[in-house]
């Protein structure tokens, strides 16, 4: 009797241990540090907006934008399973992991994304809806494969990468106006030298896994030359929201300043070595540069309220 109590207990002490771990898992397969700053930017296009949405509407596009972007990341894993495995930043995934099985992943992006279609479009307004399911397909069906085709990859995937601050704008305004496409072309511009950087300093990994990226194709001259071009047009471009008369000016000197700082380093850059050392920092910086900007449209817009 007493050892039938034991085993019980210890499949319950396992069962215990083991359903923290699945969950943790799953939401993995939704890359939380990535959905979390899609869901910032939403954040940023619906506060930006001129018009100001109700408190359903907004619960609703960041619940939306939040499966869509989750779906979209669980398919990409399905999707890349297994070059994952090749990769030191990734073979620790669930599926690479065999935590998980490639089913899991499926189903549950398949249901993320599936149920993010009608949230937005009963939540917000049918153009939000499209734009989220844009976004999914582009993201899955064309930016994933060609990774191991053409380093043109990296603009395909900025596209539905920038659209979660797209679509807070439409979630609110019902349409798509120059200021909420200023601000997809901020987060568009970010990520082309993010994610240039990141393949400067992990370039082994990448050619070990067969990703066609602009390092290895390029030459890592060339892609250090067009990450200082791109950042030089991400500060242009951020400073447009004020002309535009969504921002103003304490925006624009938190724009500025983490934008010449960043221009700074992709300058510094030019003078890398073999080990990329610049690179890896530049990427770094690019992690506090939406958080940063976003803080500065907040800020702005409390000392433009204090004032009148």
């Amino acid at each position: 009797m007493n050892q039938r109590v034991l085993v019980r207990d210890v499949n319950d002490t396992g069962d215990a241990l083991t359903r923290p771990r699945f969950f943790r898992d799953l939401i993995q397969l939704t890359k939380p540090m990535i959905l979390l700053t899609c869901l910032i930017m939403t954040g940023a296009g619906l506060w930006m907006s001129p018009v100001i949405p109700s408190i359903a509407t907004v619960l609703l596009a960041m619940v939306g934008t939040g499966l869509a972007v989750g779906g979209a990341n669980a398919l990409n894993m399905y999707w890349e399973r297994d070059v994952d495995r090749l990769m030191q930043r990734t073979r620790k995934r669930p599926l690479p992991g065999e935590r998980l099985s490639p089913g899991a992943a499926l189903t549950l992006g398949l249901l993320m994304g599936a149920a993010s279609f009608p949230i937005l479009w009963m939540g917000t307004n049918p153009l939000t809806a499209a734009l989220s399911t844009f976004a999914i397909a582009s993201y899955v069906l064309v930016y994933t494969p060609m990774k191991k085709r053409s380093p043109l990859a990296l603009f395909v995937g900025a596209i539905p990468g920038a659209m979660p601050a797209l679509i807070g704008w439409t979630a609110a305004t019902e349409s798509i106006g120059l200021p909420g496409l200023v601000l997809f072309g901020i987060v568009m511009l970010w990520q082309l030298p993010h994610f240039i950087a990141i393949g400067l300093y992990r370039q082994e990994e990448y050619g070990r896994a067969g990703f066609k990226i602009v390092p290895i194709v390029c030459g890592a001259q060339v892609a250090r030359r067009q990450t200082a071009l791109y950042t030089a047009a991400l500060v242009v471009t951020s400073a447009l929201l004020v002309p535009l008369g969504v921002a103003g000016m304490v925006y624009l000197a938190f724009a500025l300043a983490v934008g010449a700082w960043l221009f700074f380093l992709s300058l510094r850059m030019l003078n890398d070595g073999p080990d990329n050392k610049g690179a890896r920092r530049y990427f770094f910086a690019t992690l506090a540069y939406l958080p940063v900007i976003v803080i500065g449209l907040f800020v702005d817009s409390a000392f433009s309220a204090f004032l009148a």
